[in-house]
């Protein structure tokens, strides 16, 4: 069914006029910035499939150009670089929020940002969030790739840059590309062990975020710092 044959308040523009963009799905959201579709397809049905095939806008934030160009409809220039720009627009908001504000009393903001940048990735990362003394992000720097049980985390890289910003404080995260968010042992040892090295230069561990596809576990909410 073409968008011009719905009713007019079940068109995505006309739903977002009259009640605002929250009332609107997310494959109707994107509809808007697409505005067409392909042959045989229109663009609520195109938008729901890019959400299905990238696990939502979550996902979508890490799609290149390319990505997007291997999926049907999307092989025009001008709809690619309208969508890449509009999310990565997304990601620089999230970026000021957390530069601009305290970042300790925006837990929010810190792990919906942290679910942007990792919850996607199928390999394990380990990042790290280096904050002022008034708890302001200065700079987020994925650190290390892979297993945290195979892969060193050095203490003493993360050391190194703290002192390089200036940093005050840091909140350590990684992601566990399988799905669970509970924090495994090496995970718990790692964070001892960062805290302890850390503190020998005066830089406090706020916290410990593990994100996982629409999940997250704070460690200092949890108690386990």
């Amino acid at each position: 069914m073409r968008l011009q044959d719905l009713p007019p308040e079940m068109r995505p523009r006309e739903k977002l006029i009259t009640h605002g963009a929250a009332a609107l799905t997310d494959a109707e959201l994107l509809a808007l910035l697409l505005r067409t579709g392909v042959a045989g397809k229109n663009v609520l049905a195109l938008s729901q499939e890019l959400l299905d095939r990238f696990h939502g806008f979550a996902g979508l934030i890490h799609a290149s150009a390319a990505d997007l160009k291997t999926c049907k409809g999307m092989g025009g220039t001008a709809k690619r670089a309208q969508l890449v720009a509009v999310l990565e627009i997304a990601r620089r908001a999230l970026t000021q929020q957390l530069r601009e504000t305290t970042v300790m009393s925006s837990p929010q903001a810190v792990k919906q940002y942290l679910q942007l940048e990792l919850a996607q990735l199928k390999h394990e990362v380990f990042a790290v969030l280096f904050l002022d003394a008034h708890n302001r992000l200065l700079s987020y720097q994925p650190m290390f790739r892979g297993s945290l049980s195979q892969t060193m985390v050095y203490p003493r890289e993360v050391a190194k840059t703290a002192l390089a910003l200036g940093a005050d404080g840091v909140v350590l995260a990684h992601n566990h590309p399988g799905g669970t968010v509970k924090p495994s042992q090496a995970d718990l040892h790692l964070t001892r062990t960062l805290r302890e090295a850390l503190a020998l230069v005066d830089v406090a561990v706020r916290d410990h975020i593990i994100v996982a596809q629409g999940q997250y576990l704070s460690m200092a909410e949890e108690g386990l710092l």
